[in-house]
């Protein structure tokens, strides 16, 4: 059960599995299935079995971790979930098409090459055309991202766990914003197709248009662009009734969702199909000083992640420069 497990230190230095992993082996969730309990995690059960509120009216303070040394344990994959939350309420996650863990500082990816035309018949007896499918000569190196937040105990302890967990969500955002730049530096440096604007030096909708037309075999399910262009865009006649019609998401009226990059040049608007462009390469999760932080030693808390991306189909996005 939930309530008999012993927490220590050392779930956070388990190779190849997180807190929470560790604590599933030990609680499976499959187990409460038709049980209260039902729909929680492990880590969960645990805030619960502590009786660790972490929102609403009745939200504990920070020092609630700390009433014994077990609950203590659980206060690094607080932070943890915390900025993680801001990464994953950011654009990233929606346009990455699949999310690499490796080990490793460097990551060596395979290169799919497929150039011949699939309409290109083949006669009785002949060799079909080729696509492979081979192990890249370069490597790529991974960067490493983060912030050191300087909090002693004695300053956070008597802080409400919902508003430390807005700030501690506020640098996730941040840091997936800086994640983000790198992506569409990314997309920017491999896309194969470049547009070039008219030179009216007023962005219009027939350019938007020439973006989308950019796209043959894959669609632009995604238009990125800084936030002054994306205003450009808003302000169109043509986007007049779209955004009326459409509150939880910014469509053009072809389908593709307009999404405004904050750090994103001027120069350019991305067009790209998600579910094919995007390669994102990380060595794990956030990673943090676990054990200063159960030993309520918080001089600095620090949140570091290693990321890489490259493009996997580069005739999945294009670029329109401005």
């Amino acid at each position: 059960m939930y309530k008999d497990l012993k927490l220590e230190k050392g779930m956070y230095h388990i190779t190849g599995k997180s807190f929470t992993d560790v604590l599933e082996s030990m609680d499976p969730s499959s187990a409460y299935a038709d049980t209260p309990l039902a729909g929680l995690d492990a880590y969960e059960r645990q805030l619960k079995r502590f009786g660790i509120r972490v929102s609403g009216v009745h939200c504990d303070r920070v020092e609630k971790f700390f009433s014994t040394t077990d609950s203590a344990v659980l206060f690094p994959e607080f932070i943890r979930r915390a900025i993680r939350s801001g990464v994953e309420q950011s654009l990233l996650s929606d346009i990455t098409a699949v999310h690499t863990i490796c080990e490793c500082g460097e990551y060596q990816p395979a290169v799919f090459t497929d150039t011949t035309a699939y309409s290109t018949t083949v006669s009785q007896g002949s060799a079909l055309p080729v696509a492979s499918y081979l192990e890249s000569s370069n490597g790529i190196v991974l960067n490493k991202y983060g912030r050191a937040i300087h909090a002693s105990y004695e300053a956070v302890r008597r802080q409400r766990l919902d508003a430390f967990g807005v700030m501690l969500r506020s640098v996730g955002i941040k840091l997936a914003g800086a994640l983000l730049n790198q992506a569409i530096a990314q997309l920017i440096n491999s896309a194969e197709d470049m547009i070039d604007v008219a030179t009216t030096d007023t962005l219009v909708y027939s350019d938007l248009a020439a973006l989308y037309g950019a796209f043959s075999t894959y669609d632009m399910t995604h238009v990125l662009a800084s936030p002054s262009v994306a205003a450009k865009i808003m302000a169109m006649e043509q986007m007049q009734e779209m955004a009326s019609t459409q509150p939880n998401a910014i469509l053009l009226p072809f389908g593709s969702k307009l999404c405004k990059c904050a750090g994103m040049s001027e120069d350019y608007i991305v067009g790209l199909d998600s579910r094919f462009s995007l390669e994102m390469i990380t060595n794990g999760d956030l990673l943090l000083e676990t054990d200063k932080l159960i030993d309520s030693q918080l001089d600095t808390i620090t949140a570091s992640i290693r990321v890489a991306f490259r493009m996997m189909i580069n005739t999945a996005a294009a670029t329109l420069s401005l």
